[in-house]
């Protein structure tokens, strides 16, 4: 709604930008994924039509899903497209509009041909083959998605007043408030996964009675052949444009100084400036992010 409410700032209709809008979610294995895309879909239409007086299209929610990279684990790694296809099949039973599978072996290392292969499969097989998913929505009416509808309703309403409470999501942000959540979940889960309370099956419970058996895994590396040509097409890249790219550097540190918006800067920066130019310039005013204790 951060968005909305920018765009409304510049003299810009509901329903000119509402409808184009499109949200990202990722899933995973606990029971509150299953009832995602409908708490959002609620949230959002009631805000487009009672706070925003949007049209019939502005309150309709597009929403993207990309299963868990947390669920996928090194430890017996067949195991993952298993638990991929639980995630995507709640994904489409809650009417998700798009869908990434993640490959079985991100755990470790970029995908393969192989298991990306596999992880598009699981979608096909899902659509093509899976009887329930011709039916739209077979969830709707349970008991326990209707329950599970209003508790995380309710909780993702609470998470905007708290952040709400800190100046909004701009507000929030300068404390880092967000970005402690989301590090103060990751621990929790991190412990939980490790004291075995959170059971994860071939990684601290169902153990391989013959220890860790996985075959020969194909590590995605450039070549030093390929990081060499990289290296001199920075070189040449930073050669020719070295008259100009001080110049936008300095653009770019003077509007992150001034708290102004710096995508217009960085637009014109990266026909002169490579990324690690860039990066050190916003570093030199912004300094490193370190975790408020």
């Amino acid at each position: 709604f951060t968005y909305v409410e920018t765009y409304l700032a510049r003299g810009m209709h509901i329903d000119d930008f509402a409808p184009n809008l499109s949200f990202f979610f990722s899933n995973g294995m606990d029971p509150e994924y299953t009832v995602m895309g409908r708490v959002a879909r609620r949230i959002w239409s009631v805000a487009m039509r009672f706070n925003y007086h949007g049209n019939e299209r502005s309150q309709k929610l597009k929403y993207h899903i990309q299963t868990s990279g947390r669920s996928l684990h090194a430890q017996e790694m067949d195991f993952n497209d298993i638990r991929t296809t639980l995630q995507a099949l709640i994904a489409i039973y809650d009417n998700c509009n798009s869908l990434h599978t993640n490959a079985y072996d991100e755990a470790i290392t970029t995908p393969s041909e192989e298991s990306v292969r596999r992880a598009l499969a699981i979608q096909l097989i899902i659509n093509n083959e899976w009887g329930l998913a011709r039916n739209e929505n077979p969830n709707q009416g349970a008991f326990i998605i209707d329950t599970l509808t209003e508790l995380v309703e309710e909780a993702v309403l609470s998470e905007f007043e708290r952040i709400s409470d800190r100046g909004g999501v701009l507000g929030a942000m300068e404390t880092g408030y967000q970005r402690g959540k989301i590090q103060d979940e990751s621990l929790h889960y991190e412990h939980k996964k490790h004291d075995g309370s959170l059971p994860i099956i071939g990684v601290n419970t169902f153990l391989n009675p013959n220890g860790r058996t996985e075959g020969s895994l194909v590590l995605a590396r450039s070549t030093d052949t390929e990081k060499q040509s990289q290296i001199a097409r920075l070189r040449h890249f930073q050669e020719t444009h070295r008259g100009h790219s001080a110049n936008a550097l300095d653009r770019v540190r003077q509007a992150a100084i001034e708290n102004r918006n710096i995508f217009n800067e960085l637009v014109e920066a990266v026909r002169y400036c490579s990324l690690g130019e860039l990066s050190n310039a916003l570093y030199e005013v912004g300094g490193q992010y370190r975790r408020n204790m």
